[in-house]
């Protein structure tokens, strides 16, 4: 079967086009032939001192001049003291360490088919290093079931080689989910030149591949986790192939002692042509292992691939001892979503083993195909039914015919859910507003990736024997961040909605904080915390849980509640194996029940406030100024930094937050005649709670 691709700096409608060859068509993950109208940039104000995600060439850059926005760069020149927007785009989450529950239900397998996903979350120049000031932005949260994000983009008129923006890799990694860079080869007809690549597996003169050094060198300064590698360029030859499995193994054998890996493109084979097998067979092989070993850690099989090509390539990693789930089978969403037809029995058949792995391309379309004036509801709306299916709980997820086969039917999902303190406010990582404790602190829309909390996986699992109640991430009121879980429905019996599989130590000192609300107009609710000591018995099947009363929670209770629950007391020394809550209405009357915040945790205290806090840069243009800041890194564990602005009345503002630190203001305008804006950063542990705060005044 064929696939027609474009895949560049951002997102845009599939459109067909012809390669060399006669009728043959694109399965290439290529950008616009030159020439080929697209849609407009999107017009950016100007930025003083706007941090960028890092983009390359390999060394030589393309002839004219860069268009608006855009900067050319040599990865040979790249060095990361001279590196002015590294400090922004360091991601410094460590990638946490998952394990695989009992499966939700009966068809998802554990130890088969994994994901990968391509997703471009915006152009390849001019995409913020830290968030910017709207919540129309892509932000996944169903990480459980991706064993592999690409941070996906590059185009001939930007730049090939892309380092993931640290907001993308640290939500990653706070789920345990590793995140790979992007070197992208252009087709000729999309702009690529063969120099390019022969720029990237040029050899010194002592035989060594010294982009290999770099690229590893980029990894390992920006703290993600490797790249994927897609050399689409044609006119090589098997010399130049040769190269660039040499380069390959250089740049294994300079990422593996620091955990980075590479993922090949199904594209150049080893005669240095480009030629999309559609498998792992002989003309490809070598990219994936060779007669001295594994080349590449996983192979992203091109979009023509066959029932057959499938079963083959799988039986072809068996006789190499490699893992056939090593292979992702390409997988376009980009243009249909859920509507994508495809053949899922060749890759996940429901009947027996899965054959091989599959990846997504593009599925930032759960936010791309909403029309114009969606909202953050909206997009989580559409990203839960695409990875749990039309039903919107994985527990039944249903999907075993022609349709689409969500993830939550195929898969099992993982958590990452391991230590104490473990604590949530539901927070996706972008709003329309900022909560701190129940108050708006900003009413800016924002987002920030790295500043998203560990959310359900499963959603949403719901056990009951009445009428189901609808379950979403909200967006209209939050105890922190930007939503909170919003429970509805006319609970005509108690249900119990699952929120984390864990594996969380307990003693006699352990507790579990629950904060929630009723909106106004709600029925009264009675609350109990369902906390599990052992595993479900079986996939499909509850927990056994043990629940706890947290009280009952009228409409006229005035606001946001805390309850604290010594769950050690009642379960003894032990492991939570998962959490949850169980609702109980009154006579069927309709309820809007929110959950804030919930954590659990020994003992609990507050963060070493930073040190050192001073701008290091400013910059005025159009009556706003924008600033660049540094701080030193608190004493003992930091979730993140969040910055505020002391305003002369005493309001405290919320500006922003990161995981690093450094920060990039934008904006900033002067109020009423202070002589100058006081600004504050706050050290914020796992459990939310902020340091004292290090400050400093820039004068207006």
């Amino acid at each position: 079967m064929t696939r027609h691709r474009l895949s560049f700096s951002r997102p845009l409608p599939r459109r067909r086009v012809l390669l060399a060859g006669a009728g043959a068509a694109a399965a290439a993950l290529a950008g616009p032939p030159p020439g080929t109208a697209v849609a407009a940039r999107r017009p950016r104000a100007a930025a003083p001192l706007q941090p960028y995600a890092a983009y390359w060439f390999p060394d030589s850059l393309p002839s004219g001049t860069p268009g608006d926005g855009i900067v050319w760069r040599s990865l040979a020149n790249w060095r990361p003291e001279t590196d002015l927007d590294l400090p922004f785009n360091t991601a410094t989450v460590p990638l946490a360490e998952r394990f695989t529950p009992v499966p939700a239900n009966t068809t998802a397998r554990a130890g088969q088919a994994r994901i990968s996903a391509l997703a471009a979350f915006d152009h390849t120049a001019g995409n913020p290093s830290q968030g910017s000031a709207t919540a129309d932005y892509y932000a996944p949260t169903h990480w459980a079931y991706l064993d592999e994000l690409v941070f996906w983009g590059g185009s001939a008129g930007e730049g090939l080689i892309l380092a993931p923006n640290a907001p993308v890799v640290d939500a990653a990694h706070r789920n345990g989910v590793p995140v790979l860079g992007t070197v992208f080869l252009p087709p000729v007809a999309y702009g690529g030149q063969l120099r390019w690549t022969r720029d990237l597996v040029r050899k010194d003169a002592a035989g060594r591949f010294p982009l290999a050094a770099k690229l590893a060198a980029v990894a390992r300064a920006y703290g993600f986790d490797g790249w994927f590698v897609n050399a689409e360029t044609d006119g090589g030859d098997a010399a130049l192939a040769a190269d660039m499995r040499g380069f390959l193994r250089a740049l294994r054998a300079a990422g593996a002692p620091h955990g980075l890996r590479i993922t090949w493109y199904d594209a150049m084979d080893g005669s240095g042509r480009v030629g999309w097998q559609g498998a792992l067979d002989e003309r490809n092989r070598d990219f994936f292992q060779d007669a001295a070993g594994p080349v590449a850690d996983t192979l992203f099989v091109d979009f023509r691939w066959s029932a057959r090509s499938l079963a083959d390539s799988g039986r072809l990693a068996d006789q190499l001892g490699r893992s056939r789930y090593e292979l992702w089978a390409g997988v376009d969403v980009e243009s249909a979503g859920w509507d994508t037809a495809a053949d899922w029995d060749a890759i996940i058949p429901a009947d027996r083993d899965h054959v091989v792995s599959y990846g997504f391309y593009r599925p930032e379309w759960t936010l791309g195909h909403l029309p114009a004036g969606r909202t953050p509801g909206d997009f989580h709306a559409a990203d839960d039914r695409f990875w749990s299916g039309a039903g919107l709980d994985p527990t039944r997820p249903g999907g075993s015919g022609g349709g689409w086969r969500a993830p939550a039917a195929a898969v099992a999902d993982r958590s990452a859910v391991t230590a104490l303190p473990f604590a949530t406010t539901f927070n996706t990582g972008h709003g329309l507003r900022w909560y701190d404790t129940g108050t708006v602190t900003s009413d800016a829309p924002w987002n920030h990736l790295g500043l998203q909390d560990r959310l359900p996986p499963r959603r949403w699992a719901v056990r009951t024997a009445g009428r189901r109640p609808d379950v979403t991430l909200d967006f209209a009121d939050a105890w922190r961040g930007g939503s909170s879980l919003l429970v509805r429905g006319a609970l005509d019996s108690p249900a119990t909605v699952e929120l984390f599989t864990t594996r969380l130590p307990c003693g006699a000192a352990t507790v579990l904080d629950l904060t929630h609300r009723l909106d106004p107009g709600s029925g009264p609710v009675a609350v109990e915390v369902a906390v599990a000591p052992r595993d479900a018995p079986a996939p499909g099947e509850p927990a056994p849980y043990v629940h706890l009363p947290a009280g009952t929670v009228e409409a006229g209770d005035g606001g946001w509640r805390t309850v604290t629950l010594r769950i050690g007391g009642v379960l003894g020394t032990g492991t939570v194996r998962a959490l949850g809550v169980r609702l109980t209405g009154r006579a069927g009357t309709p309820v809007a029940w929110r959950l804030g915040r919930l954590a659990v945790h020994d003992a609990a205290g507050k963060p070493g406030a930073p040190r050192g806090l001073k701008v290091t840069d400013a910059a005025t243009s159009g009556g706003t100024t924008a600033l660049r800041m540094t701080w030193q890194r608190s004493a003992g564990p930091v979730r993140h930094y969040e910055l505020h602005r002391r305003l002369p009345d005493g309001t405290r503002v919320f500006l922003g937050g990161t995981c690093g630190t450094a920060f990039h203001l934008p904006g900033l305008r002067r109020a009423a005649h202070e002589p100058a804006a006081l600004l504050e950063v706050r050290a914020v542990d796992e459990l939310f709670a902020a340091s004292a705060p290090s400050r400093t005044r820039h004068p207006w």
